[in-house]
């Protein structure tokens, strides 16, 4: 039995046999999940698990090179952006110690068609707009 890290054994899987590069992506419940992409439904109830809640998680067990978001969460919903950039140290002049060194902006319908790049969708019962992020693996070493 794990004694540390995620216990959801799809997650757990899914990120031990990501290399760099690859890409997961944890999305709000309403996200469309490409019938090719592995589907991983955490959603219980509506806004649970949160957004924030399982990306704190993956982020935690995983090393992360660059993010995606889709650019209208710049003005449909900017406090789960804030949320985003205070977890990760993201800053207007830069990133601090930790933090992802890249940030994409893609149009939402771009995100979705990535999302069929992407080793899983991760989906959550997150019910704001745009609480839709794919992370890109770094190289560990």
């Amino acid at each position: 039995m794990k004694r540390q890290g995620i216990l959801n054994s799809d997650i757990s899987r899914v990120l031990s046999y990501m290399g760099h590069t690859d890409r997961i992506c944890i999305g709000d419940c309403g996200l469309p999940i490409p019938d090719e992409t592995e589907r991983i439904d955490l959603a219980v109830r509506f806004g649970q698990p949160s957004f924030m809640d399982v990306l704190k998680e993956v982020a935690g067990d995983m090393k992360i090179e660059k993010i995606v978001l889709a650019e209208e969460i710049i003005e449909k919903n900017p406090a789960v952006l804030k949320e985003i950039n205070d977890f990760f140290g993201i800053v207007e002049t830069g990133c601090e110690t930790g933090c992802i060194p890249e940030v994409e902006y893609v149009s939402h319908v771009e995100l979705k068609q990535q999302t069929k790049e992407c080793k899983a969708v991760i989906r959550t019962g997150e019910t704001t707009p745009y609480a839709n992020i794919i992370l890109q693996s770094g190289c560990i070493f």
